[in-house]
């Protein structure tokens, strides 16, 4: 797989077995939607291959951290950051709710958090409270969550509310920012 935009456009990236990598006309609607991202804090959940993360460093994201609990994958996003030369990106090898709590504890806060869970596992509904009850995203903001068309994400939380919705054949993206 390619990044398709920004500084490192073009440059390959390894894609462990066994995971749906996201889409290059998808990876190009997130940053589509967010915009200028330069000298952003970014957060990728359930990374896989990372490559929306590396997409974000490409256009210019300070900091990018992957949360991906699969070891292979982790290994992958590593080898990626290394081959990448990407000193300002960080691996976290842990279950995304324990991630987010560890990152809470660290006072990190993020203007951007994606999350691409695995499909039928209501984990894009579970990491969102879970993103509400230990606060990680800066003030103003978002969230993206990627899920399968047939999955239901809520409008709104205690804590988010979502502010638009796109349809990518069977992929759905939802965009949430802070009541």
């Amino acid at each position: 797989m390619r990044i398709i935009s920004g500084l490192l456009k073009g440059r390959n990236i390894l894609i462990p077995g066994g995971i749906r990598p996201t889409q290059n006309k998808v990876r190009k609607a997130i940053f589509d939607i967010l915009g200028d991202i330069a000298g952003l804090t970014f957060l990728e959940i359930f990374a896989g291959s990372g490559a929306v993360g590396f997409e974000a460093l490409s256009k210019g994201a300070d900091r990018v951290i992957f949360i991906e609990k699969n070891h292979l994958c982790g290994e992958t996003i590593k080898r990626n950051i290394s081959l990448l030369k990407a000193a300002s990106c960080e691996v976290l090898s842990l279950d995304a709710q324990k991630a987010i709590l560890l990152l809470h504890k660290r006072k990190e806060y993020f203007d951007v958090i994606f999350l691409d869970p695995p499909y039928y596992q209501d984990l894009g509904k579970k990491t969102l409270q879970t993103l509400g009850a230990y606060d990680i995203l800066a003030p103003c903001g978002f969230i993206i969550i990627q899920s399968f068309r047939k999955e239901r994400l809520p409008k709104e939380t205690e804590k988010f509310v979502l502010v638009k919705e796109a349809r990518y054949g069977d992929t759905v993206l939802a965009l949430y920012n802070k009541r």
